[in-house]
């Protein structure tokens, strides 16, 4: 007799992952709950964002107040609850009452005498079957008539009457009236307008964390494990310099090139941007707590992909355990470099095949890790092994077996590590980018660094060398030399995967043109001290600029409205770029200026609408011309699982006079803090910034200050060189402008 298999579809076989050689019992449940207790951390997180949610009241002369939400949506004239909210026309111009309301909680709508036939003409379909032509030589009457008669009447007669009688809604006039309707704050009001996007953010996050708790609970330690230091192995011998040479490949994390090198401490910095969690384990010897923050990568990765999700619970792990964040990023680049050695010089008709042929015998899903390998991990990868992935320290930690267990399908399968790294997007790479640079001129993406020069072509032609675990997209702004489009990003360190993304180099040129021809022109330095006078909030609200300004605006307003246009075009390409996982399953982080942060506003809010949670890690904005209005940046902050920061400046008067042009009533984040969302930082750079020009010289300077993880501290030190010879020669242009102008009133006299 046939068995009968249920519709639910079969889970993989579960794996006991072997943590004996690292931890005893009683810290394998110090992990669970440590690992257990950051989850909820993220996820409480994640609800902050919408449940904290406050109306933006920002202080006189400090921003623009947005205008407050008066509707959310239309109540349903069905429901009891909203009955109150509608006028019923029939009954508002006439004591004869043809059409009544009916008092049924579940049926509020007015049903007209005509058509109360046990309900067949009520509801959504009597407009529908009312619309029928009555008999032949009817007359029509007006509605005035009609209403005087109160006689019964079928055909147009009936569709004219169910028309009025329709009830109509009471919109609400002002943030009061909507409180006094819907009987709520105005703070409920907001929070209920983004209910559905909360829904969908934690439906995502449920559905991963779902994935890393079963993994964790496979955790097992046999024979009581490891009590003391880890392992009980002593380093491995390598003769000669080889061991000096290759610590980072061996695992031994080398000297820090992060925040040690600025002389700030890099656990303090680590553990104000991300609360530790109390746990015994943080008072474990330094070998046992960076191999379980280590087996913990390993962990994650064994779902197949490495997620934005995954990434943050590895840095706050590494928080809660006092380790460096430079130690995990050395963890992270030593793991990429092994795997990508495992898709090196794999043509890419091979590798299509042995996806084809995988796909038969199991059914891939992104991070799941198969049935086959959990069965039957067989041996380390010997990329892997030669990099000593599962060791720390030069050679302490896990036998290879252990290892290749928690890696799964990630240890040898080409399908699995070639996912990871954009080898099979929703299209082939070469052509993705082409189809991009028919839409957006000069489209691409160039590396910041590794031995490649050229620009991205196909995820498949990157050195192995050069692969990351994680990526950072740049956005350039303003560029006087298509030099500038690398050069403002120097400043990121080696432990991303960097690219700038080239558009429209040619009309950033001309914009950056349009700008300095402006601000080294005589009427500029004129107007500078009058502008100055009062606030740039002030000047846009009240619509008052110097007239002299005023005339010489048609330079730039040109050229920045159709950057604007063009770069929210832009935005909504990179948007498909990371949807499409063109750069594969790796978090990735977004920076920007000027035009290049509207970028990524644009992007950011195709990523919320589309319901793409989980690709981004870290975005900082600078200068952005972009609305501060609330449920703006709650959109923008659930497409960023991460850092999300806000960089702006109350003296860009520049980017006020540009703003004049689009919806500067709903704030200019650029100029303002983003008030009344949780967990958006906000960095002031009003003492560096009193003019928009400068961003580009002030990116490594602003990295530093707020924390970013990976920068390259002698770039920043070169960067602050050439903003001072750029502050110089911006001097002697005005002083030029100056004297020619002076000259030119002499003659003149």
């Amino acid at each position: 007799m046939a068995r009968h298999h249920s519709g639910k579809a079969r889970q993989p076989k579960r794996v006991e992952l072997d943590f004996s050689a690292v931890i005893n019992v009683d810290q394998k449940f110090q992990l669970q709950r440590l690992i257990n207790a950051i989850l909820d951390d993220m996820q409480q997180q994640i609800r902050e964002v919408f449940e904290d949610l406050t109306p933006a009241q920002v202080a006189p002369g400090q921003g623009i107040n947005p205008p407050q939400a008066t509707c959310l949506t239309i109540p349903n004239p069905r429901s009891e609850k909203y009955r109150d909210m509608f006028a019923y026309t029939d009954q508002d111009k006439t004591g004869d009452l043809n059409t009544k309301p009916n008092t049924n909680k579940e049926n509020a709508q007015p049903v007209s005498q005509a058509g109360t036939q046990a309900g067949k003409n009520t509801g959504p379909k009597a407009k529908k079957e009312n619309t029928k032509p009555g008999p032949q030589g009817a007359k029509t009457t007006d509605l005035k008539t009609k209403k005087e008669n109160a006689k019964p009447s079928t055909g147009t007669d009936s569709t004219i009457k169910a028309e009025a009688d329709k009830p109509i809604w009471k919109a609400p006039k002002s943030p009061e009236d909507a409180v006094a309707m819907y009987q709520k704050t105005d703070k409920q009001i907001l929070v209920n307008s983004v209910a559905e996007l909360k829904r969908d953010g934690l439906a995502h996050y449920s559905k991963w964390r779902q994935n890393v708790t079963r993994r964790i609970q496979d955790i097992v330690v046999k024979n009581g494990g490891t009590s003391g230091n880890v392992g009980g192995q002593e380093p491995q011998q390598v003769p000669g310099n080889a061991r000096r040479q290759g610590d980072a490949a061996r695992g031994r994390p080398p000297a820090p090139s992060g925040p040690s090198a600025s002389g700030d401490n890099p656990i303090a910095v680590l553990a104000q941007l991300y609360p530790p969690v109390a746990t015994p384990l943080r008072e474990s010897p330094k070998e046992k707590r960076a191999l379980i923050l280590h087996s913990t990568l390993l962990i994650v990765l064994g779902l197949d992909q490495y997620s934005v999700y995954s990434r943050i619970l590895l840095v706050r792990l590494a928080s809660s355990l006092n380790i460096p964040v430079y130690v995990l990023q050395q963890d992270e680049v030593r793991v990429s470099q092994a795997l990508s050695k495992i898709i090196k010089g794999i043509p890419l008709e091979e590798i299509a095949q042995r996806r084809t042929e995988e796909a038969k015998s199991r059914r891939f899903k992104p991070g799941m890790a198969s049935a086959a390998s959990a069965e039957n991990p067989g041996s380390l990868s010997p990329h892997l092994k030669a990099a000593g992935v599962g060791t720390v320290f030069g050679g302490i930690g896990m036998n290879p077996t252990v290892t290749a267990t928690l890696l799964a399908s990630m240890n040898e399968s080409t399908v699995v590590v070639g996912n990871l790294f954009g080898l099979y997007g929703a299209r082939q790479g070469s052509k993705t980018m082409a189809m991009y640079g028919k839409d957006i001129q000069g489209f691409g993406m160039i590396p910041v660094h590794g031995s490649s020069e050229s620009e991205l072509s196909d995820p498949k032609d990157v050195p192995a060398e050069d692969r990351r675990m994680r990526v950072t997209i740049a956005m350039t702004g303003l560029m006087s030399s298509p030099d500038d489009l690398v050069e403002s990003w120097k400043v990121l360190g080696p432990h991303k995967e960097a690219y700038a993304m080239r558009w429209d180099e040619d009309g950033l040129i001309r914009m950056n043109t349009s700008l300095e021809l402006l601000v080294k022109s005589p009427t500029w330095n004129a107007v500078k001290k009058e502008i100055a006078s009062r606030t740039v909030f002030d000047r846009l609200t009240q619509v008052e600029w110097p007239v002299g300004l005023l005339k010489a605006s048609k330079i730039v307003e040109n050229p920045w409205c159709s950057g604007v246009i063009r770069a929210d075009k832009a935005g909504a390409a990179l948007a498909d770029m990371i949807i499409n996982k063109t750069f594969g399953e790796r978090p990735i982080s977004l920076i920007g200026y000027s035009l290049g942060a509207r970028i990524l506003y644009n992007c950011l809010m195709v990523l919320s609408e589309k319901r793409a949670f989980g690709l981004v890690e870290n975005v900082i904005m600078m200068g952005t011309p972009c609305p501060s209005e609330v449920r703006v940046w709650t959109a923008i902050r659930t497409a960023v699982g991460g850092r999300l920061i806000n960089v702006y400046s109350k003296q860009d008067y520049l980017l006020g006079f540009l703003s004049r042009n689009i919806c500067w009533h709903y704030g200019v984040a650029g100029l303002q803090k983003v008030e009344g969302v949780p967990h958006v930082e906000n960095f002031d750079a009003s003492e560096v910034v009193n003019n928009h020009l400068r961003y580009r010289y002030l990116v490594g300077s602003i990295l530093k200050k707020v924390g970013w993880e990976d920068i390259d501290h002698r770039q920043v030190t070169a960067e602050q060189q050439k903003l001072a010879a750029y502050i110089q020669e911006l001097d002697q242009g005005c002083d030029e402008g100056n004297t020619t102008k002076s000259s030119e009133g002499a003659q003149e006299e």
